[in-house]
């Protein structure tokens, strides 16, 4: 582990592991860095180098948390990589930490070199994912044992009901096997949860999709987008919409994945991922 000193004085914390070419790594949630683990083996390619975000694992938790709101942590994402002494970097953004990513590419472009958002977020760009969408994405899913509880709670909570229970009950959707690993992932998330922060990361003004959508318009560095077969969280017709929004995105679809594709096939996320990066670095400046 290592830390380093944020614009104004905070100690955030990062781990490393593997070694080569570092890519730093930015989670989602917000939560702490720990359930990216070493992303199914993809610390064997590159360095990767996982943000804890403020106020999430060993990252201080500031007094007032409207620091932790997204587009304000751009700025400890630009601390880091000082720190790093990295004129430019590789980034590897999940879920929520995508909207992070996309506004720091927003505001420092010439310090990205790839950019991997696996299953992003769609909420610093603007589009909307149907409720029609979700359920059509996991239908496939209708002979597993556990499917018409997940599912009616999946209606539910696009109906309106958007409870603690109901999202409870859907959580087998987020991985492309609800086996004993995936069940021990989830619980472990929900214990690194602050609700609080989750809170503040989306506070009104966070996010600026116009903007944000412009800036990556005039984005010239390869972009991969890793979207899974059968995630609600970010189903492929919407992925491939969010790819368009770049001028060099790739969609790849990881088959029967849910949101840790990582998880579902070690193998087929490590081989995607690693070669996008490689191919990156050829590209250059």
């Amino acid at each position: 582990m290592g830390s380093f000193i944020a614009y104004d004085g905070a100690e955030l914390a990062y781990h490393v592991s593997g070694d080569g070419v570092p890519v730093v790594c930015l989670p989602g949630g917000p939560q702490q860095s720990s359930y990216l683990g070493d992303l199914g083996g993809l610390s064997e390619h590159r360095k990767l180098i996982r943000l804890d975000l403020r106020g999430t694992g060993r990252s201080a938790v500031p007094r007032d948390l409207a620091a932790c709101r997204c587009d304000r942590l751009v700025d400890d994402v630009e601390a880091l990589r000082r720190h790093l002494g990295l004129e430019r970097m590789d980034l590897l953004a999940h879920s929520a930490g995508a909207n992070l990513a996309l506004q720091y590419l927003a505001r420092h472009p010439e310090r990205i070199g790839g950019l991997a958002l696996i299953t992003p977020s769609v909420r610093a760009v603007g589009l909307t994912i149907t409720d029609q969408l979700r359920r059509d994405t996991v239908r496939p899913r209708q002979d597993e044992p556990w499917f018409p509880e997940a599912f009616a709670a999946l209606q539910a909570i696009g109906a309106g009901a958007a409870t603690v229970e109901n999202f409870r009950a859907i959580a087998p959707f987020s991985y492309g096997r609800w086996d004993s690993v995936a069940q021990a992932h989830k619980a472990a998330e929900d214990a690194q949860l602050n609700r609080d922060v989750v809170a503040a990361f989306g506070a009104e003004g966070a996010f600026d999709p116009d903007a944000t959508r412009a800036a990556l318009a005039r984005f010239e560095a390869p972009v991969l987008l890793l979207a899974g077969e059968v995630d609600p969280g970010a189903p492929p017709p919407a992925m491939a919409e969010f790819a368009a929004l770049f001028p060099k995105a790739e969609l790849v679809v990881q088959p029967a994945a849910g949101h840790f594709p990582w998880l579902d096939d070690a193998d087929r996320f490590v081989a995607t991922t690693a070669a996008f990066l490689r191919e990156a670095a050829t590209q250059g400046p």
